[in-house]
């Protein structure tokens, strides 16, 4: 992934959704990071695309949360061919394990001290 900003997406009006990828990658992970700028760069492309947010833990938990206005953009994401594609490489190579956990988010605020 890109260098995140050390500012958490801010929050939203709601309705909106969230998608929670959290994984444990593979050793071999020879063409992920190209694949995941690309990813970042497309899911910018959709409609109704909000932001992201990602983290990692020293022991290489990762955990990466994509914001979407509603259930069409992210069903757009989800269908979209070389995501697709980069899911079915990830399977086969990149990952552990993973979880994707896809919520509708009814409350939602934030606090900036700056």
């Amino acid at each position: 992934m890109s260098d995140h900003p050390a500012v958490p997406v801010p929050a939203f009006e709601p309705p909106y959704y969230v998608a929670v990828f959290t994984s444990v990658r593979t050793a071999e992970q020879a063409g992920y990071p190209e694949t995941a700028a690309r990813m970042e760069e497309l899911v910018k492309q959709v409609p109704g695309y909000l932001g992201m947010d990602h983290a990692e833990t020293p022991g290489g938990l990762s955990i990466t949360v994509g914001y979407f206005r509603d259930a069409d953009a992210l069903a757009q994401w989800r269908s979209n061919a070389e995501h697709r594609s980069a899911r079915q490489r990830g399977r086969a190579e990149w990952y552990e394990s993973y979880t994707l956990h896809v919520a509708k988010v009814e409350r939602s605020s934030g606090f900036s001290r700056a």
